[in-house]
Order: C-alpha cells, then sequence, then structure tokens
C-alpha cells in the first residue's frame, strides 16, 4: 500500500469516527450537544483536525443525512422487496419509512430537518438523495403516469404525517389509518386515468 493510499484511508476512517460520534451524541442528547469541541474531545483529535475533514457543524450533518439516506434507502428497498403485490408494496414502505422516521429521530432530524446544503431534485443531488427517491419511485409508478410528482407528493405526506407524529401534534393510535389513507391517494390517482 502506498503513503498516499494509507493517508487516504486513514483520513476516511477519521471522517467516519466524527460521522458515528456526531450520531451517537445526537441521538442521546440531541442535536444541540453535537458541537466541534465535543466532538474533538470525544475522538480524541484537535478541533482543527476535524475542521480539515468538515469546513462546519452543519458538513458533519450533512454527512449523517447521507448516511441517513443510505440506511433509509435499505429500509425501503427491503420493504417493497418483502411485499405481495404493489399495493402491498406501497403500503409496506409508507410503514418502513414511518418506522424510520420514528425510531431514529436524531438521524431524521440530519436528513430532513437541520439546515444543509444537500438538495433534491438538482443536477448536482447526490446519489445516496437520489437512491432513496428512487426506492420511493419503485412503489409509486405503477400508479402513474407522472412518476416524479406523485413521488414527491407521496414523499411529502409520508414526511408531513410523520412529523406531526413525532412532535405530538396528531392523534396517538391513528397512524395506520392515516397510512392506508395516503396509499389509497396513490392507488385512486392511478385508477383514475388521464384527466
Amino acid at each position: 500500500m502506498s503513503v498516499a493510499d494509507r493517508k487516504s484511508r486513514e483520513r476516511a476512517e477519521r471522517e467516519d469516527r466524527i460521522v458515528a460520534a456526531a450520531r451517537i451524541i445526537a441521538e442521546s442528547e440531541g442535536w444541540d450537544a453535537v458541537t466541534i469541541r465535543r466532538l474533538a474531545q470525544e475522538i480524541e483529535y484537535s478541533q482543527p483536525v476535524l475542521y480539515s475533514h468538515f469546513v462546519n457543524r452543519d458538513a458533519i450533518v450533512a454527512a449523517v443525512a447521507v448516511e441517513g439516506f443510505k440506511e433509509l434507502t435499505t429500509v425501503l428497498r427491503a420493504a417493497a422487496d418483502g411485499a405481495n403485490g404493489r399495493r402491498d408494496a406501497l403500503m409496506d414502505v409508507a410503514t418502513g419509512y414511518f418506522a424510520f422516521a420514528l425510531s431514529r429521530p436524531a438521524l431524521y432530524d440530519a436528513m430532513f430537518i437541520l439546515p444543509t446544503q444537500l438538495r433534491f431534485a438538482e443536477a448536482e443531488t447526490r446519489s445516496e438523495l437520489r437512491a432513496a427517491f428512487e426506492a420511493i419511485a419503485a412503489v409509486v409508478s405503477p400508479f402513474c403516469a407522472d412518476v416524479e410528482i406523485v413521488t414527491e407528493t407521496f414523499w411529502a405526506a409520508l414526511h408531513g404525517l410523520a412529523e406531526l407524529e413525532r412532535s405530538g401534534r396528531v392523534r396517538p393510535g391513528m397512524r395506520d389509518k392515516r397510512i392506508a389513507l395516503v396509499v389509497q391517494a396513490i392507488v385512486d390517482a392511478g385508477n383514475a386515468g388521464p384527466s
């Protein structure tokens, strides 16, 4: 292994440690506890070393978010693969999305709530974000002609419902009915034919 390869590997390992530490702190204490100083203490490197990897805290949040999109994609694909039929795939992906959002609150915040430079629906959109979108689009596409707009709408509905539930702003115990209504709306849109 060349010196350059070793240094590159060590750099990647340090970045992985920084991101892992940020996730652990955020999940146990919240994102307010994730600071460059705290991360430097946790991984036993100086703050300048952290800044040599990430320009600021928002960049660390973005790195955590990218990990989250990889994990979400895996969850959604597994949900779709285990389904019996197109409608069940849509339902299982919606249910998997909710389970993901509710079981990983700090990760979900990094992905969707906290400020980052990550952008969707642009030429520069990262492949990890595209893959998550495509995992949803795959189960939406049998029910519509305009896959992108319906996928965006389906995702927005799931996200909105998940956020309302996470913040306690909707009645508890009604998640399955809400998901069923959103899924039915997608199915109905496909059955309506062109307008």
